[in-house]
């Protein structure tokens, strides 16, 4: 069992406000959004877990949080570049949970290569998961939040909601464009009791990132190893890694009373990068 992502006051307080609400997580079978699942489950909410995967592993992996942290935790292997799929997927977290309360959108895939030799299957498809995915599971839960006039929707951008790296054209506009909806749904809603936010973390090692070590090095024409020291830590002052736990305890916060008045944000959580 990993660590907790808070506190033990902390969690007392979190699980009495929390209890027995729902949230999807997309993208939630693996790193940044497991994470987050996770810490969600610890204070007591219901999860619909979201993603690629081994079957047998996403299994062993609901059941695990399940019995844990004692929630409700159920599975969607809708495709986050397909609407239907993810109208869905809300449809079916109703069904098992009666409502939807916190929405995450985390689902996301990267490459990284120049301009001009950019594949345009690889920019719709991110564009597709990173964005769009985004807007369709917002407009799917965003009507119940209203009526009950509670809900919290937490996206998951990136340090790259804030500035850009070369050689990443497609996921850059995605995360901009993440921290443009956020900002547009939080006024909206903002009269409903909902807050719409967006965390920007820097460089996680997740799957995600691993995969992308060795496609930047051979864009840049260096080591795998010069990637790490010379571009990804050497973007984030305090050299190390932003973890999950951490992600995860900013998304619980952003759920509570404490946050309700913050919305239409985007906070940085990336080790001092975007101060420079």
């Amino acid at each position: 069992m990993k660590a907790s992502v808070i506190d033990k006051a902390g969690t007392r307080d979190e699980r009495r406000e929390l209890a027995g609400k729902c949230a999807i997580v997309t993208g939630s079978t693996s790193g940044i959004g497991l994470g987050i699942a996770r810490g969600l489950a610890e204070v007591g909410m219901n999860v619909m877990l979201n993603g690629f995967g081994d079957t047998a592993d996403i299994e062993t992996t609901r059941r695990e949080l399940s019995s844990a942290f004692g929630v409700a935790a159920t599975y969607s292997a809708a495709d986050m570049s397909k609407p239907d799929e993810i109208e869905a997927m809300a449809e079916a977290a109703r069904a098992a949970f009666g409502s939807v309360d916190v929405l995450v959108n985390n689902a996301g895939i990267q490459h990284v290569e120049a301009i001009e030799t950019f594949p345009p299957a690889k920019w719709d498809a991110i564009i597709a998961i990173n964005l769009s995915s985004a807007f369709h599971a917002t407009r799917a839960v965003v009507p119940e939040m209203k009526a009950r006039e509670w809900g919290r929707i937490v996206n998951i951008a990136s340090a790259h909601a804030l500035v850009a790296s070369p050689f990443k054209s497609a996921y850059v506009a995605a995360k901009h464009g993440v921290l443009g909806l956020t900002k547009t749904v939080a006024l909206e809603t903002a009269e409903h009791g909902i807050t719409v936010n967006a965390i920007c973390p820097g460089y996680v090692l997740t799957p995600l990132v691993r995969k992308q070590i060795p496609e930047t090095a051979k864009a840049r024409g260096i080591t795998e190893e010069q990637v790490i020291r010379d571009v990804l830590l050497h973007a984030q002052p305090t050299r190390a890694f932003v973890t999950t736990e951490q992600i995860a305890a900013l998304t619980v916060f952003l759920c509570t009373g404490a946050g309700a008045s913050i919305t239409g944000a985007a906070l940085p959580i990336e080790g001092g990068w975007t101060a420079q």
